[in-house]
């Protein structure tokens, strides 16, 4: 289990402590309490932390970091092609999936250069927030809102593409002002690692089997196709799991679940004038603050008929703080690094009130 995520495993503890609580004020049966979570994101979570792992022990991120080094110049060039890459990525394979690839290579990059990781994470997980508000299919929020709406792929990209374009645009005024441009300079050259070009091959066919199926909603079996594969000729890539990760998201879904059905939420909702657009808008930024985006959604989307409103706010919600989007959680938790939750907030929460202002000017 590894312990140099967001502060430790502090938040692992912190909704620990949340659901201990909640057993004792609100109980409820096993069963249900196992019903609150949401079994298809964890068997994702799950199968793409494995996958991860076996790219990262194939040995091809040393590689790949050496070659993009040798490429890129400055620190603020590496991180706009970086985040250039986070954006299309997350517009096309989700903003989970994205991160999934970039930040083990980040961090390889960071081995091999003198590079502000935490820096470079916290950029990464603001683009693929951009990138992926532009799609239906860039995030869990967007689809749902997608089906919701009735509009077809490409009304609902020039509905979000107003919006996502002022945050691709905050996105490269805040990397010119927080990445220097000084020439990148390595490290003392590191033992190359050994590729294992099988392990490469399986991670890369179980990668793309694993998204198809995933897409077709068919997770479970896709699930234990990876873990078989791995138990069986790679157990060392279970061995290295974040299981502190997974448990994580497991608590959070329980928590959430158990937060949105307390009568005091409920009344607090139908007491917000939700049918107009700026009361809408500010609530499902600050509920994405609370809850995140995607339960912020799932609460919302009946209460605030215009969905425009409600699909933009969210997707701008998932700034600021961490629990904002799932994807930042992922993002620090794969970087691995002291201190990267201060850094990722000393930028998100500046981006979430300069986005939100500019944002809410043209949609509100």
């Amino acid at each position: 289990m590894h312990d140099t995520g967001p502060g430790g495993n502090w938040l692992l503890w912190l909704l620990l402590g949340v659901a201990v609580a909640f057993a004792f004020l609100r109980p409820i049966s096993p069963a249900a309490w196992l019903g609150l979570i949401d079994w298809q994101t964890m068997g994702a979570l799950t199968g793409l932390l494995a996958i991860t792992q076996g790219v990262e022990r194939s040995g091809v991120l040393q590689g790949a970091a050496r070659a993009l080094l040798g490429r890129t110049r400055t620190a603020r060039q590496l991180a706009i092609v970086l985040c250039a890459v986070a954006v299309v990525l997350s517009a096309l394979v989700t903003n989970d999936v994205s991160l999934f690839l970039l930040v083990p290579l980040t961090r390889e990059l960071a081995a091999q250069a003198h590079l502000p990781l935490a820096r470079l994470v916290a950029l990464e997980a603001l683009a693929v927030n951009a990138g992926s508000s532009l799609t239906p299919i860039g995030n869990p929020q967007n689809l749902y809102l997608w089906h919701r709406s009735g509009e077809s792929f490409g009304g609902f990209i020039a509905m979000m593409g107003p919006s996502v374009g002022v945050m691709l645009a905050l996105l490269l005024i805040t990397i010119v002002l927080t990445m220097p441009r000084t020439p990148i300079a390595l490290t003392k050259a590191a033992q190359p690692r050994q590729t294992q070009p099988r392990l490469l091959a399986m991670s890369a066919a179980l990668f793309v089997g694993f998204v198809i199926a995933l897409d077709l909603h068919q997770w479970g079996p896709a699930l234990a196709v990876v873990l078989v594969a791995y138990a069986i000729w790679h157990r060392e890539v279970l061995r290295g799991l974040d299981w502190a990760l997974l448990a994580t998201f497991a608590l959070m879904f329980v928590d959430l679940g158990q937060l949105v059905a307390l009568p005091q939420v409920a009344g607090l909702m139908a007491r917000l004038p939700l049918h107009e657009p700026l009361p809408a808008y500010l609530a499902a930024i600050a509920a994405s603050q609370v809850i995140s985006n995607v339960p912020a959604t799932l609460l919302l989307a009946g209460q605030v008929p215009d969905l425009k409103v409600l699909a933009v706010a969210v997707n701008v919600g998932g700034y600021g703080f961490v629990l904002g989007s799932m994807a930042n959680l992922i993002a620090l938790r794969l970087a691995r690094v002291p201190g990267a939750l201060a850094e990722f907030h000393k930028i998100s929460l500046p981006f979430l009130g300069v986005c939100a202002v500019l944002v809410g000017w043209l949609v509100v």
